[in-house]
């Protein structure tokens, strides 16, 4: 069933629960929720880890986070987060929600459950859901950004997406900036954490990469990992790969930045030239900024994951390990974006 008619002035909230790219890619859908009902109030619910993509969101009228469980803090209860979980669908009720948009490509069930419990009238998702509510047949194939851009259907959205929506802070981005230095020659950003294993570059590779880059193109390096131990169950780092590979290029242009929260990788890959990195959160962080990828591809789906809306050169080995994708291969496909012209022109 379609609703009939979304009114003008309704009250939208859309719900997505997961990860930093997913959220990104869900950005052109509530802007084009903004452009096809200016006049509705438009918030979304997300989680505690991903809040920051939509800080400074032009298209939304409120974000309410809620923390997951495996995401708190040291000292922090599970049931304390869960009561402040309580607290905030309770004033999530009170927003009187006409619908709430799943935007879930993936597992619903929990998503749906929060759509339920802050009181919408109707929902409109993938999953099948009460009477009345809006069932969206889901894509088969296809970029993330149009399997999730079909549930603006019922609101008479575009028919194309419009681009990925992402604002830095402008107090982090200054002090990125005074971090990061300026000179001369490309910024090129090393990211050289992921999630999963599949996706991982060794650190020799990456040693070896960022020496190539400054011998050749005379780049800076700006080196980005996720902070922490190896060994944290709840937050694995990679704090002794990065001090390996920066110990490994002493007295050259490699500015270590290790971003404690979300706020200041933002604000720092919004300042590079190009990006080399795995695909995951940071890589759709760069390609919101417009940046010129060099994208590394373990066991994922590519054509659904791939950077949107940018040049870029994709890189996946048929045993879908990053870590068998060459270095000449990497350098060839730097290269490549230098020659396009997207690439710094100190390069």
């Amino acid at each position: 069933m379609t609703p009939a008619g979304p009114p003008e002035a309704a009250r939208i909230l859309v719900i997505r629960r997961d990860n930093i790219g997913d959220l990104i890619l869900t950005t052109p859908l509530i802007s084009a929720l903004r452009r096809a009902r200016p006049k509705a109030w438009l918030g979304a619910l997300v989680n505690a880890y991903n809040a920051p993509v939509l800080d400074g969101n032009p298209d939304l009228d409120a974000v309410f986070r809620y923390q997951k469980a495996k995401h708190r803090t040291a000292g922090e209860t599970a049931a304390g987060v869960y009561l402040r979980r309580l607290a905030l669908l309770a004033q999530l009720r009170l927003q009187r929600i006409d619908y709430a948009v799943v935007a879930a490509t993936g597992e619903t069930e929990r998503a749906m459950r929060l759509a339920r419990w802050c009181g919408a009238r109707q929902i409109v998702a993938f999953a099948p859901g009460r009477a009345g509510d809006t069932h969206i047949a889901a894509l088969e194939d296809g970029h993330e950004v149009t399997r999730v851009y079909r549930l603006g259907e019922p609101f008479d959205v575009a028919p194309s997406p419009p681009p990925l929506v992402l604002r830095p802070d402008a107090n982090a981005v200054a002090a990125a900036a005074a971090k990061l230095g300026a000179a001369s020659g490309p910024l090129v950003a090393l990211h050289i954490s992921a999630r999963k294993p599949s996706q991982r570059w060794p650190e020799g590779n990456f040693i070896a990469l960022g020496r190539q880059l400054i011998e050749r193109h005379g780049a800076r390096i700006a080196l980005f990992w996720a902070p922490g131990d190896a060994t944290n169950p709840h937050h694995p780092g990679d704090d002794a790969k990065a001090a390996a590979v920066i110990a490994a290029l002493p007295a050259l242009p490699v500015l270590p930045f290790r971003t404690e929260h979300l706020a200041e990788l933002i604000a720092a890959l919004s300042l590079v030239d190009v990006a080399i990195l795995a695909d995951g959160g940071a890589m759709h962080i760069a390609a919101a900024f417009g940046k010129p990828i060099v994208a590394l591809f373990g066991d994922s789906d590519a054509a659904r994951w791939a950077p949107w809306g940018v040049t870029h050169r994709l890189l996946q080995h048929p045993s879908r390990q990053v870590a068998d994708i060459s270095l000449t291969e990497v350098l060839a496909a730097f290269q490549a974006l230098l020659h396009s012209g997207l690439a710094s022109a100190g390069a």
